[in-house]
């Protein structure tokens, strides 16, 4: 996969385009510092459920059919559905180039065939789709 590259901003760092006052900013920083960091329980399989678009439901029975998979965790299944959403988006975002080009904004097979074709990454898809 592609390396990704994090940029942290700190409190003292000033963004021109961002919208609010320094003084918005200050307030909000505050109401961070007394949220709690991890949740735990019920309530984090509840923000689990909403932070993934897929049903994580499917996804854990789906994970079950391999006969090497006897449990599947909450968090392991979170973590297994948020990375599928993540490689959707990128190969969808890579296709819709080759749509773009083709001045479409619908994506075609062709238009996935291309972006597997053409970048590394998606070498291993390679014949997949025939």
């Amino acid at each position: 996969m592609a390396a990704t590259v994090t940029s942290f901003v700190t409190a003292t760092e000033h963004d021109p385009d961002r919208c609010g006052s320094e003084e918005e900013t200050r307030g909000a920083e505050a109401e961070d510092i007394g949220q709690p960091q991890q949740q735990t329980g019920p309530a984090a399989a509840v923000s689990h459920s909403r932070l993934s678009k897929l049903p994580l439901a499917r996804i854990k029975a789906l994970m079950k059919t391999d006969p090497d998979v006897a449990l599947a965790s909450q968090e392991s299944v979170f973590i297994i559905a948020k990375a599928t959403e993540l490689f959707v988006e990128m190969i969808a975002k890579d296709a819709l180039v080759y749509a773009q080009q083709g001045k479409r904004k619908t994506l075609q097979r062709k238009d996935l065939d291309n972006a597997i074709e053409a970048i590394d990454e998606f070498a291993f898809l390679e014949g997949t789709l025939d």
